[in-house]
């Protein structure tokens, strides 16, 4: 099982091959691609060390799956080579997750979508997969008619670059390089990605349309704001869900706390709630401060938290590749 990762020495490439290491993924060969700067430098995967090559040297090379985290364009230009060579693709960025043609997957809600005709596979936005994955039993339980979201993202969802800054900043030293217009230490920043006609951004409005495609439902209403914060281990989302009909809280708690890959952490009592200090270097998304919104009927107020970097990047392409070796669909 030779297995390809397209953007090997980046953040999320390098989170790719620490989960794909932990779970025992059956990698006879791991392949890791990267740009030409590069090329031919080593990365250590399971205490042995692999060459970075080329996308043209790892297609050669023939791998089952290529999970790709090296940003839209590269996705664009090199995903259908890799496709049209019998290579399935699992990518990270956005450039496929609204293409009709392309199945958008988190594995707990829509893997047996899957066929072995999918040759390329989205792996939705970080901020998505967290909500949806919360979404999905109570949807499916009390149907759910609107969303209103707030996030609070960390700079790990940027890249190094953004790294870089926090810490440099946090330690007074002003290096010249910046992955944001403006400070992030001691600081919120309202903008993530571009902004679009309609005043929202890019962000923004991912989670919008990712989330109905996800679920499978066009009737659901999602309205997000997204928000940069100085935070390193993962992103928290404050989530309203509207429902068309009536839950019991108790009832819910119940759910989320046996719905797959989601951990219940919600004890006021006892100040237990999540926090990404929780989810840093875990794979698992956490859901807390479960509440009535007092202001209208049938709607719900939580708070959700998960590692961008795993169950929002790495750790959904790597169970997504692991459903297609599973279900010998490669």
């Amino acid at each position: 099982m030779k297995i390809a990762v397209v953007g090997a020495t980046g953040l999320v490439g390098g989170e790719i091959m620490k989960v794909l290491e932990e779970r025992n993924f059956p990698v006879t060969e791991l392949i890791p691609v990267a740009s030409e700067k590069s090329v031919g430098t080593e990365i250590k995967f399971k205490g042995k060390a692999y060459k970075v090559v080329s996308v043209d040297t790892a297609i050669s090379m023939k791998p089952a799956i290529a999970i790709f985290s090296a940003g839209g364009s590269t996705s664009l230009e090199q995903a259908p080579k890799f496709a049209a060579a019998g290579i399935t693709v699992v990518d990270n960025s956005s450039a496929w997750r609204m293409d009709p043609t392309k199945k958008l997957v988190v594995p707990e809600i829509n893997a047996s979508e899957l066929t072995k005709e999918d040759k390329i596979i989205a792996n939705p936005n970080c901020s998505t997969i967290q909500m949806v994955l919360v979404m999905n039993p109570l949807h499916k339980k009390y149907k759910i008619k609107r969303v209103v979201v707030s996030t609070y993202q960390s700079v790990t969802g940027t890249g190094k670059k953004a790294v870089d800054q926090l810490m440099d900043e946090r330690k007074g030293i002003d290096n010249g390089t910046k992955a944001y217009p403006y400070k992030i230490d001691l600081n919120l920043i309202p903008h993530i990605d571009v902004f679009l006609e309609n005043g929202y951004t890019k962000e923004e409005m991912k989670m919008v349309k990712e989330t109905t495609k996800i679920l499978g439902d066009d009737s659901i209403k999602v309205t997000a704001t997204t928000v940069r914060v100085p935070v390193i281990g993962g992103h928290s989302e404050s989530v309203n869900i509207e429902f068309e009909n009536e839950f019991e809280l108790n009832e819910v708690r119940d759910l989320l706390s046996k719905t797959e890959g989601v951990i219940l952490k919600d004890d006021v009592k006892n100040l237990q709630y999540p926090m990404p200090i929780d989810a840093h270097g875990r794979d698992e998304v956490f859901v807390g401060r479960i509440r009535r919104d007092e202001t209208q009927p049938k709607t719900l107020n939580l708070w959700v938290v998960a590692d961008n970097l795993r169950k929002g990047a790495a750790t959904n392409a790597v169970q997504i590749a692991q459903y297609l070796v599973d279900k010998k669909l490669v």
